[in-house]
């Protein structure tokens, strides 16, 4: 199932189009897609036990990110192996840094985005969804409490990251238009294997990133379990698993996003974003 945001609507995509959920449902679902997380499990037995009409065709710039208010935007940093090694810093251990950004640079998957002063990076990430309250989830029971996935490309800025007596990750990664997410949530039967897609980012054409979540240092149920015995996780909240590689900064000459460019970024069974830069 693809659950899509499509012009402020919940929407199922089909292979016909998209279909607008209140109205199949006849008000059984609130039109809002920030609510249906809440009714997530009475939701999916509807869609799976629901003849749905054709669909219709859509402009793919009206689509929103799938989880438009989650109560908690959190990130993950340093989960990859070569990503920590080209950032020049050591491999955690336990669980990566975690910190949070704000809902605020949230954005649909096809977007222009205005540079901020400073250094503008890019990093796919994969976007877990969370579909259940998670208080102290183990991780043999983590996949109970997952919606499904999305793209998410974690905009960062590099300079105010990293001033301060320490780093100031969430706010470097928070400006307007920051954390598109798209183009939909796809549940997880309609991923073969979450713990091994590949996924890549694009800036002007040019792979930069290309890279599979196999090769995550704690992988989504380990997550899940570690965040969720500190912090409740509640239905429609986000976690960005960790880029992999292949980021500006970490480059010989550093390499950062200019006014002009556009950066696609890809993960396999899902889908891609697309975002345009402009200056300020």
């Amino acid at each position: 199932m693809k659950v899509a945001n499509l012009a402020g609507r919940l929407h199922l995509i089909t292979a016909t189009g998209a279909v607008d959920v209140a109205d199949v449902s006849a008000g059984r679902f609130d039109p809002d897609p920030a609510r249906i997380y809440r009714r997530w499990r009475e939701f999916v037995a509807w869609e799976r036990e629901t003849a749905l009409p054709r669909g219709r065709t859509f402009d793919p710039a009206e689509l929103g990110p799938p989880t438009p208010e989650p109560s908690q935007l959190v990130a993950i940093g340093l989960n990859y192996r070569e990503h920590a090694a080209e950032t020049g810093v050591p491999v955690p251990e336990g669980l990566p840094p975690v910190f949070l950004k704000f809902r605020s640079s949230l954005s649909g998957p096809y977007t222009t985005v205005r540079l901020p002063e400073g250094d503008i990076d890019w990093e796919v990430e994969l976007a877990v969804v969370i579909g259940a309250t998670a208080d102290r989830v183990s991780e043999s029971d983590a996949a109970e409490v997952v919606a499904g996935y999305t793209v998410a490309q974690d905009l960062s800025e590099r300079i105010l990251q990293m001033s301060g007596p320490a780093p100031q990750f969430g706010l470097a990664k928070s400006h307007p238009g920051f954390t598109p997410l798209g183009p939909w949530l796809v549940t997880p039967d309609e991923i073969p294997d979450p713990a091994d897609l590949r996924l890549s980012t694009l800036v002007n054409g040019e792979p930069v990133q290309d890279s599979s979540t196999r090769d995550l240092l704690v992988p989504v149920p380990a997550l899940i379990a570690g965040i969720s015995h500190v912090a409740t996780l509640y239905p429609g909240d986000v976690i960005l698993t960790g880029t992999p590689s292949g980021v500006g900064m970490g480059r010989t000459p550093a390499r950062y996003l200019s006014p002009g460019d556009t950066v696609v970024t890809r993960i396999e069974h899902i889908g891609s974003l697309w975002q345009h830069f402009v200056a300020a």
